[in-house]
């Protein structure tokens, strides 16, 4: 079932904000353990590959090939690729990995510094859930179920982003108020990812603009799996967590599309 732009909005937007949820979550309660953290990241990292390969490329391939014939193959592919060096050079030009962050707040003990690291942080992290808002917003467009799917997803590798950014400002502000703002601020780049989508792709949609959107996305996900996702899940838990993790996320992934095909 497709969704409409209302819903696209609601999701992405409900995603985004959960880095607010890890904020409060970092004021209110105990930090989550690092294997349970390790888990959570796994199993996003395992959703978003199954997703990205069983239904969003796959989709992509099909919308392409019915508009364009046996090349349809070939530019599906060259979407994926276009997809993941995107991700690569706005990784290049803002470097965020989760687990330098955590250890740069243990070792930063000035206050000033604190708090730009956490500014920092909450840059970086805004840089990176932009395109995981168009991911949501093309998800949901092409199925309301997918786009749910995906917002879940990418909701729980955003609360412990939330508490990388809300920990450094409060300890060196000791203000509830700014550690949350921050957070949330992060978290907005998600809906404005959906708004640009809604601005240049709804114009223009057609079969092969959204299979070359699928494509792109898929491979943006892709490369948020393997080069964020897995590798901060391993310095979490140097055990087996993170590949139970992606092994569970795929299982329930899998299972979830079985249901709604």
């Amino acid at each position: 079932m497709q969704g409409d732009l209302g819903t696209a909005v609601l999701l992405t937007t409900g995603a985004g904000l959960a880095t607010t949820v890890g904020s409060v979550l970092g004021l209110i309660v105990k930090r989550p353990g690092k294997k349970l953290l390790g888990l959570i990241l796994g199993f996003s990292a395992g959703v978003m590959i199954l997703v990205s390969f069983v239904s969003l490329l796959r989709t992509g391939i099909e919308s392409l090939e019915a508009a364009s014939g046996h090349y349809g193959f070939l530019y599906a592919h060259a979407a994926f690729v276009g997809g993941i060096l995107v991700f690569l050079l706005l990784d290049l030009v803002v470097p965020h990995h989760y687990e330098e962050d955590h250890h740069a707040h243990a070792k930063h003990a000035h206050e000033n510094r604190l708090e730009r690291t956490g500014l920092l942080t909450a840059l970086g992290i805004g840089l990176h859930n932009f395109p995981e808002g168009i991911i949501t917003f093309v998800g949901t467009l092409h199925d309301v179920h997918l786009g749910v799917a995906l917002a879940v997803a990418i909701a729980l590798h955003n609360i412990p982003e939330g508490l990388a950014i809300s920990a450094p400002v409060y300890a060196a502000t000791k203000s509830r108020g700014k550690a949350f703002f921050w957070s949330f601020l992060s978290g907005l780049a998600e809906p404005v990812g959906a708004l640009l989508a809604a601005a240049v792709l709804m114009p223009l949609m057609t079969q092969v603009v959204m299979g070359m959107a699928l494509a792109a996305v898929a491979g943006v996900m892709v490369a948020i799996s393997l080069d964020e996702l897995i590798p901060a899940a391993n310095a979490l838990d140097d055990g087996h967590l993170p590949i139970l993790g992606i092994t569970l996320g795929v299982l329930v992934m899998a299972f979830s599309l079985w249901i709604l095909h």
